[in-house]
């Protein structure tokens, strides 16, 4: 019997194949494999490996989002909330599960698959650049502080961090990057 548990199995091996092999590296075989499902199963839920994959890379998107909004929308300042967000626990050496995949010319190629990747850097900044304006109205940060620049030095920022960490099979680089930016903010900073 089909059910959505063998959707499920479908989009959440695909995003982690995704994110190991990328696209042309993902077989509609290999995905089936590890979801432990058939063919028959596959197309059932699916028309095909381009329509999976783009609810793989919607999920991977909305997780990201979620997770990142977990941080943007808690207490603190707006310094401390991206803080927490930059230094939060993640998997640096595999890269980011929807910045990888901007460098995956069939993902970018296509633009059904293209557009939830840049939906998801859209609102990135946008959020990034929220936070920021928040605390420039509180006075926390500087007035000077343009929120949507510094919003897309950050996105440029942890994004440039995941490929220095993979190029030198090291968390450094990125803990550097990260560290480099916050020392940026902090500088806009009203806080004595």
């Amino acid at each position: 019997m089909i059910t959505s548990d063998t959707s499920e199995r479908l989009i959440e091996s695909t995003r982690e194949l995704l994110w190991e092999r990328g696209y042309v590296g993902t077989s509609p075989k290999a995905i089936q494999q590890r979801a432990g499902a058939g063919q028959g199963s596959m197309y059932h839920h699916f028309s095909g490996k381009p329509d999976l994959a783009l609810a793989a890379i919607r999920r991977t998107a909305e997780e990201m989002r979620g997770k990142a909004e977990e941080q943007f929308g808690g207490p603190g300042t707006a310094l401390e909330r991206i803080t927490a967000y930059l230094r939060r626990e993640r998997d640096v050496l595999k890269g980011c599960p929807v910045g990888r995949l901007t460098q995956d010319p069939d993902v970018m190629a296509d633009p059904a698959l293209r557009a939830p990747v840049d939906e998801t850097f859209v609102w990135l900044r946008g959020r990034l650049a929220e936070v920021l304006a928040e605390g420039v109205a509180r006075g926390e940060l500087s007035a000077a502080l343009d929120p949507g620049v510094a919003a897309a030095t950050v996105v440029a920022v942890l994004q440039g961090g995941y490929v220095l960490a993979r190029a030198a099979d090291s968390t450094a680089p990125f803990e550097q990057a990260v560290d480099g930016v916050l020392g940026l903010l902090a500088a806009q900073s009203t806080a004595s």
